[in-house]
């Protein structure tokens, strides 16, 4: 008996890489940190919030890699200078990245009150009819 995966679905045609990008999306390594919501903001829009506190804004960088949205950050070190009594703020470094289906752009970022807030929005293509003439052979 074979087993039948998403890309080899016979009705599914064309869809090869959609398990491709499932297995990637599995391995993207995000460890919960910084937590995050993703919020629908309308019918084809959304929202990414990141917790980010501490963070200034040239210690972030969002790029877009490859369909993938790659959210970066990195603090500065000055704790050798400071002596801790109890440190319980993480000052490490982040990636946190989100798969992104075709059609879907990445608006603008806003960074307020130690939450990064990256809007999407999804194209919504426009439904087309074709007809196909048949020939004989």
């Amino acid at each position: 008996m074979t087993k039948l995966t998403l890309g080899t679905h016979p009705f599914l045609l064309g869809f090869e890489q959609l398990e491709r990008l499932v297995e990637r999306t599995a391995k993207t390594g995000n460890d919960g940190y910084p937590p995050y919501n993703i919020e629908q903001t309308s019918e084809t829009s959304y929202r990414i919030t990141l917790a980010v506190a501490g963070f200034a804004e040239a210690e972030l960088a969002i790029t877009v890699e490859d369909n993938a949205l790659v959210i970066r950050g990195r603090q500065s070190d000055d704790g050798e200078s400071r002596i801790f009594l109890h440190r319980g703020i993480a000052a490490r470094q982040f990636q946190r990245s989100f798969v992104l289906a075709d059609g879907v752009d990445v608006g603008e970022a806003l960074l307020e009150n130690g939450l990064l807030h990256i809007d999407l929005r999804r194209h919504v293509p426009e439904s087309i009819v074709q007809s196909i003439k048949i020939r004989r052979g």
